[in-house]
């Protein structure tokens, strides 16, 4: 399914949704423009181990299944945020689950970055 929505400026975006405590912004590759999600894909949910997963062909965002998914499965994929003040807390459950919806290589160098402050 597509992610659709109007395209903003990243700046638009920010405006948009300064006081509020969630968004249905998406990051576009190799620009400074987000979608802000208004179709279905918007309310597709976050997971560590996601069932989906998304692909940016030619300027438009597509989530496409990993595996076969079982009739009335809920339909997940891994936000890797990106922005922000790093409160997403993630309760998804998995296994796997890192307890953050920010990019894992972004949540480690946060981490690094914390303990040479403490240092």
């Amino acid at each position: 399914m597509e992610y659709t929505g109007p395209r903003l400026t990243q700046k638009q975006g920010d405006l948009r949704y300064e006081n509020c405590h969630y968004t249905y912004l998406f990051g576009l590759r190799n620009t400074t423009r987000v979608i802000d999600g208004h179709g279905i894909a918007a309310f597709i949910n976050h997971s560590c181990d996601p069932n989906c997963e998304t692909d940016e062909i030619e300027g438009r965002v597509w989530i496409l299944a990993r595996r076969n998914i079982k009739a009335a499965e809920e339909l997940t994929y891994d936000y890797n945020l990106y922005d922000g003040d790093f409160d997403a807390p993630c309760h998804c459950g998995a296994k796997t689950c890192r307890a953050t919806m920010y990019d894992p290589e972004l949540t480690a160098a946060q981490e690094r970055k914390s303990r040479r402050k403490r240092k």
